[in-house]
């Protein structure tokens, strides 16, 4: 019987010792990606709420580091090289700390990660990038501190921070037109028909050299000429309207109106109808 004791008693305690009981962190981690122009990028940080608090001057005090969230330090992912405020970042991680005042942002990307809060010591030589950005106010509350990839384009983007009635945007810049035209250069000593549909494309998009856009797209066009694509034949339109030939453009886009007819897509079909007007051809 005491040994039965025992035993129970000893299982009771091994349970007790393991037992572990989940429930939700107070500032619940979260990873946000986007992928700008060609570069990926990923930011990994954790959410405290506002729970009734004033954040701003109070909980986080004007002119001391914080560490951009909760827990472990905030951290930037760049697949790529990019430009922060004149300063090149290469490819890699980045610990993001800011030290707030009423009415701008100091930003600091540090290269070391790997820090519970604000380093204990702070090392200059591990600053990569130092950028003060503006504070705007903004209408509604945010509870829970948000991370936020803002105003994209091509070749950049916008890291925004909100909190509270606080909304603060760090630029960066990435090198999609030397990566593309890096490729174009590299793909055109034997290009095919997309490639050229690509280049050209980029170049329209992109404000390049029109009339260079105007060669790749036609060759792109004849190389497909058997079975022509009507969003590549919209594509045509625009490039040589912006070209200032508008007789190739009004051909063109009457060509991707017949294509998309039939094909019953109706989105290409309004926007071939819409350019056809434009140009005096309906």
């Amino acid at each position: 019987m005491k040994k039965l004791l025992l035993l129970f008693t000893v299982c009771a305690m091994a349970f007790n010792v393991n037992a572990q009981i989940d429930t939700p962190q107070p500032s619940p981690f979260a990873k946000v990606e986007q992928k700008v122009g060609l570069t990926d990028v990923s930011i990994e940080y954790s959410r405290p709420n506002m729970r009734g608090r004033t954040i701003f001057g109070d909980l986080v005090p004007y002119g001391k580091m914080w560490r951009t969230g909760a827990n472990k330090n905030t951290m930037v992912t760049f697949s790529d090289d990019v430009t922060i405020g004149g300063s090149e970042l290469k490819a890699g991680s980045y610990a993001i700390f800011v030290t707030p005042s009423e009415k701008s942002w100091d930003v600091v990307f540090y290269s070391d990660t790997e820090n519970w809060g604000t380093p204990r010591t702070w090392d200059d030589t591990k600053v990569a990038a130092k950028v003060t950005a503006d504070v705007y106010g903004i209408p509604m509350p945010i509870e829970t501190f948000t991370i936020s990839f803002d105003d994209l384009t091509n070749d950049s983007a916008i890291i925004g921070l909100m909190w509270e009635k606080t909304y603060v945007g760090v630029k960066f810049e990435v090198p999609t037109d030397k990566m593309v035209t890096a490729s174009i250069d590299k793909v055109m000593n034997g290009p095919g028909a997309a490639d050229y549909y690509a280049a050209a494309r980029y170049y329209l998009e992109s404000d390049k050299d029109i009339n260079q856009a105007a060669k790749w797209i036609d060759m792109a066009i004849n190389m497909t000429k058997d079975q022509p694509r009507f969003w590549w034949l919209r594509q045509q339109s625009l490039i040589h309207a912006k070209a200032g030939n508008k007789a190739r453009a009004i051909e063109a886009a009457k060509a991707s109106l017949a294509g998309a007819k039939e094909a019953k897509n109706d989105d290409y079909v309004k926007m071939n109808m819409d350019s056809l007007k434009e140009w005096g051809a309906m």
